[in-house]
């Protein structure tokens, strides 16, 4: 700490101790200022200046120090000055004051609480941000809650000093009306509470409602303005209770929920059911992750002690497994469950005529169109393809297209560039990597996985290059060169120009979410990248949500799934209570091996927002079970709160890093800290028994020595 903050924090502290030694509180009681009151009042009477400037002195300061006793030197206003004088005088004092200690919280306190609360903090930022303004008036209209808190705690956040005064300034000048009238009247009270009557009670209780009346005024005048240019058009009566475009994981459950509470709801899918996650990602590449592996321990069976052997097989069988698995799974989608759901289910392509219509045209040539109350775009994302020259000439395939296409192939692509060093490229550049492919991966930053810390880029980078992926960071993509049938790659590096042959590119460098053809731009809805949504996931139209990829910001499917719950219970049910969307504790996980599994904070991210955190790291290559695997690589890491069990963030490096890490998403979601999960006794010998020692790391790190320096005493002392 500064040497100015425990300057004046000693001054503060000086202040308040006086006010105790000197027993200041006595001449802050209604007995004492009754007494008194003449005097006052002749003082007053004899040098105005003087006592009205003394006593907003003495105002400010109690304010500033948050003494007790504000209540009676407001009656003392009315009654020595009367009013209107005496209301100018506590309006502007107490507001002055209010905004001084606000200002000393700040200065002495916020950037402690940030170090240690940081994300909850920034969440409360967000908020103030937004409505901080109107929430603080709401507060001052309520003398029930204490100033001095609130001016404590604003002082934590970011809210602008101007701010704070102007908005402390309107809003207590109620409160200070009626407590300074009160004073005019102080030969009638005979206690604080008499001044609280019921009436006066019920007064308070208007004002604080009032701000709540005014802003529902404001939302219903503001929905008024969006519909307005529809409102000739709004039906009298609808045919849907919800309408879900998309079939991916955010309509699937959008559409679910809606059926389970009895609602009249369609989904409409163009393709196939299921999205990206059954047909095209999660699923088909898991299964070619497996296959991968597989492989891979053949080709090292001494690992076990086994004869290591080149797999032979044929990729067209490798490519046919895949589908038989998705084509396995497929019924958990499939539109003949949602049907028995009590899904309306109708294949074809949706369009957004009006708030409150949607125009269908099914994939049998037919048109429907269908009224509704609210509607979920949940219409997913797309592979995006960079638009470099020559690509589409030579030809190339995506995440989405590469089944189809290398499910035709007798062999894997011999030479295959994959382009992008993210979270997809990994995953695939691996396994065709140890199914025989020469794969090349090209990144045009400084290194694979950026989202993860260094040292997880790294071990991931070894990983690759030790299954033969020739991985290139820093290399920019120009261009496609295809000459005589060659086809080449052209990339900079260092200022250089370097070709990479190859038969095969496969581009894995994001997803973009599909924002055009179902009426956004008609309608007039915003979209930045996403569609830009609320904290309810409402859009520009407060009856027409977003969820999944098209909504961001995360573009995982457990995410799309959490998303649909409050977009379809808010779509449903929000005229009685609104849902904001939860993205305190999002798991991801990226299935190299070994896998990279992460929850909350990593020590990147803590650095760039300026949070500060305590590393615990416990290494899986210590590990029974992991050694008996022949797994014994990787590590588990959490960030604490310093000097605290509470979690802020875990990454897991090593085998079956994805399920490891549902323990510590269950702590953090539930406020569980690292002492529960010692104290969980966990199976032997299994790998979740990391998560135990990891625990176990940190609590030695907090070992209290001193006190087990004395146990080691008596107990040397009971030994005789």
């Amino acid at each position: 700490m500064s040497f100015r903050k425990i300057f004046l924090l000693a001054v503060v502290a000086l202040g308040i101790a006086a006010f105790f030694v000197f027993d200041l509180g006595r001449f802050l009681s209604l007995e004492y200022l009754k007494q008194s009151q003449a005097s006052f009042e002749a003082l007053y009477a004899s040098q105005p200046l003087k006592v009205s400037l003394v006593y907003f002195a003495i105002y400010v300061a109690a304010t500033a120090l948050s003494f007790p006793g504000a209540a009676i030197i407001t009656l003392a206003g009315g009654a020595i000055f009367g009013l209107w004088w005496g209301t100018l005088l506590v309006s502007f004092a107490s507001s002055l004051g209010a905004t001084l200690a606000f200002l000393t919280s700040r200065f002495v306190l916020r950037d402690s609480i940030e170090a240690k609360f940081g994300n909850r903090l920034a969440e409360i930022n967000r908020g103030i941000e937004k409505d901080g303004a109107f929430y603080l008036f709401t507060l001052r209209l309520i003398p029930v809650v204490p100033f001095f808190v609130i001016n404590l705690v604003m002082g934590l956040t970011k809210m602008k000093a101007l701010t704070f005064y102007a908005v402390s300034q309107i809003g207590m000048l109620a409160g200070t009306l009626v407590y300074v009238n009160a004073g005019t009247q102080l030969a009638q009270i005979d206690s604080l509470q008499g001044i609280l009557s019921p009436a006066l009670l019920g007064s308070f209780v208007l004002l604080g409602v009032f701000p709540l009346i005014a802003k529902w005024i404001v939302g219903l005048m503001q929905k008024r303005k969006v519909y307005a240019r529809w409102a000739s058009v709004k039906p009298q009566r609808f045919d849907r209770n919800l309408i879900v475009i998309g079939a991916g994981a955010g309509g699937l459950v959008s559409a679910y929920i809606a059926a389970v509470v009895k609602a009249k709801v369609t989904l409409v899918e163009a393709h196939k059911m299921g999205g990206d996650c059954l047909n095209y990602g999660c699923v088909p590449s898991k299964a070619l992750i497996k296959s991968a592996k597989l492989a891979h321990q053949m080709r090292h069976g001494e690992t076990y002690g086994l004869h290591s052997t080149t797999p032979t097989f044929s990729f067209k069988a490798v490519m046919r497994r895949i589908q038989d698995i998705v084509r396995a799974i497929e019924p958990h989608d499939s539109v003949e469950r949602y049907t028995g759901l009590g899904v309306e289910v109708l294949q074809g392509y949706a369009k957004l005529v009006n708030p409150w219509t949607v125009e269908i045209a099914l994939n049998d040539g037919s048109t429907q169109t269908l009224t509704t109350r609210s509607v979920v775009i949940a219409a997913g994302a797309r592979p995006f393809v960079p638009p470099l020259p020559g690509l589409e000439d030579s030809g190339y395939v995506t995440s989405d297209t590469m089944w189809d296409k290398f499910g035709e192939l007798d062999e894997v692509p011999k030479r295959l560039v994959v382009l992008g060093g993210g979270p997809i490229g990994c995953e695939l550049a691996q396994s065709f990597a140890r199914l025989g492919s020469q794969v090349t991966q090209v990144e045009m930053g400084p290194r694979v996985m950026a989202r993860e810390d260094e040292e997880v880029s790294e071990l991931a980078r070894q990983t690759l290059m030790k299954d033969g992926v020739d991985v290139r960071t820093g290399h920019k993509a120009l261009r496609v060169e295809n000459t005589g049938g060659m086809k080449a790659l052209v990339v900079e590096h260092a200022g250089t120009e370097e070709r990479i042959e190859f038969d095969e590119l496969l581009c894995a460098v994001g997803r973009s979410a599909r924002l055009t053809g179902y009426g956004l731009e008609e309608l007039g809805i915003p979209t930045n990248k996403t569609v830009e949504t609320n904290e309810y996931l409402q859009t520009l139209y407060p009856n027409i949500y977003a969820a999944g990829d098209v909504a961001g910001p995360y573009q995982f499917t457990h995410v799309a799934s959490h998303q649909a719950w409050y977009a379809a219970v808010n779509a449903l049910f929000g005229d009685f209570k609104m849902f904001k969307a939860d993205y305190r504790v999002i798991p991801w996980a990226t299935f190299i091996d070994p896998e990279v599994a992460r929850v909350g904070l990593n020590e990147q991210e803590a650095k760039e927002k300026g949070i500060a955190v305590e590393v615990t790291k416990y290494g899986i290559d210590d590990l029974d079970r992991a050694i008996a695997d022949s797994e014994a690589h990787g590590f588990v890491k959490v960030l604490t709160v310093p000097g605290k069990d509470t979690i802020l963030g875990v990454t897991i490096v090593g085998t079956h890093a994805g399920d490891l890490l549902a323990e510590y998403v269950l702590a953090m979601k539930h406020g569980l800290g690292l002492n529960k999960i010692l104290g969980t006794i966990h199976t032997y010998p299994t790998l979740a028994e990391a998560n135990k020692y990891a625990a176990g790391e940190w609590k030695r790190a907090h070992a209290p020595q001193q006190l087990l320096a004395w146990v080691g005493r008596f107990h040397d002392w009971r030994r005789g």
